[in-house]
């Protein structure tokens, strides 16, 4: 899958209509994710060490990943916090979205790498959410994933997927955790 492919998200994503005779849209179901760093950069233990346990997932760079916060996610939605280009990359945790979607600051911090001199302020073009630690996980790594066929379509597992923030299905979120984590 490429990246500027998502059609996995239009299961997952959709909002639930208005009642029927109501202005106020019914609550939405929660939403899964699964959302890439690098352990020696972030991880789930930096995480759970920072102040409250929450902390800005910053430095999206792709337009589907930051479409995904801020069109996409909720107040408590769960995230897998999946460590990757690391020897072995995987599921190391469990977190939730813990705030709406706004503008991310290293965009305008001139000595960042996540500096984007084409960013404004008044017209910010990335975006991120605050996630807040869960819990640590037995690690579920990779290979593990792989090997199932029931997550064959995971959009994270697919050939060619490279982007940090993808959509999981509650049917896979309930395999992981129940069967490869046991929780």
């Amino acid at each position: 899958m490429i990246e500027t492919q998502a059609p996995a998200c239009v299961l997952f994503c959709a909002r639930r209509p208005a009642a029927r005779g109501h202005n106020i849209p019914l609550a939405t179901a929660m939403r899964y994710w699964l959302m890439k760093s690098e352990p020696d950069e972030f991880s789930v233990d930096d995480l759970a060490a920072s102040a409250r346990q929450t902390a800005p997932w910053t430095g999206v760079r792709n337009f589907t990943a930051r479409n995904f916060m801020l069109r996409d996610m909720q107040l408590g939605d769960r995230i897998f916090f999946y460590h990757s280009s690391c020897e072995i990359p995987g599921i190391a945790g469990v977190a939730e979205v813990a705030s709406a979607a706004y503008p991310d600051a290293t965009q305008f911090e001139r000595k960042s790498d996540y500096y984007d001199a084409k960013s404004k302020r008044e017209k910010p073009r990335w975006y991120n959410v605050d996630v807040k630690f869960v819990q640590k996980v037995p690690f579920v790594s990779l290979p593990e994933l792989r090997r199932h066929r029931e997550l064959a379509a995971m959009v994270t597992l697919q050939r060619g997927n490279r982007l940090s923030i993808t959509p999981v299905s509650e049917r896979e979120w309930n395999f992981i955790t129940q069967k490869l984590m046991h929780l």
